[in-house]
């Protein structure tokens, strides 16, 4: 369901943005002189945090003097992710191909299926692409 993954990134991207803002909330004081900021950016850099996802993770100095800078730059939104503007590269085309060849025969491997297309076209994608689009169908064994 593409709205929902589209949904899901979008809070994710939002969380993330949230994370950062927490981390640079107090370092982005405008009341702050530029020692004091320096001493707190590097006490919150030596620290472990822990990220959205649960992880940890260490944020450098450079970076947070980075995200200080954007949110005071841009606010905020600065601080959230932008979502991923990737188009698919292999041809709708070749993927429909790759799709009847699988349907065809159903046993056939995605090694296969890239060398029929490569005979037939010249051109073949990459065979863990077409190995996708067979666990994006559901036509694993």
């Amino acid at each position: 369901m593409p709205g929902q993954e589209d949904q899901t990134r979008l809070e994710r991207a939002q969380a993330i943005g949230l994370f950062r803002y927490m981390l640079i909330r107090e370092a982005a004081d405008p009341t702050l002189s530029r020692r004091q900021r320096g001493t707190l950016v590097r006490e919150l850099a030596a620290m472990t945090h822990i990220d959205p996802d649960g992880r940890p993770v260490r944020i450098t100095r450079w970076t947070l003097d980075r995200w200080i800078y954007e949110w005071r730059r841009a606010g905020f939104e600065a601080l959230v992710p932008s979502p991923r503007q990737s188009r698919p590269r292999t041809p709708q085309e070749i993927l429909d191909l790759a799709a009847s060849l699988k349907r065809e025969n159903p046993s056939r491997s995605a090694a296969q299926i890239r060398r029929i297309i490569g005979a037939q076209r010249g051109w073949a994608p990459d065979e863990r692409t077409i190995q996708r689009m067979i666990v994006r169908e559901g036509w694993t064994r």
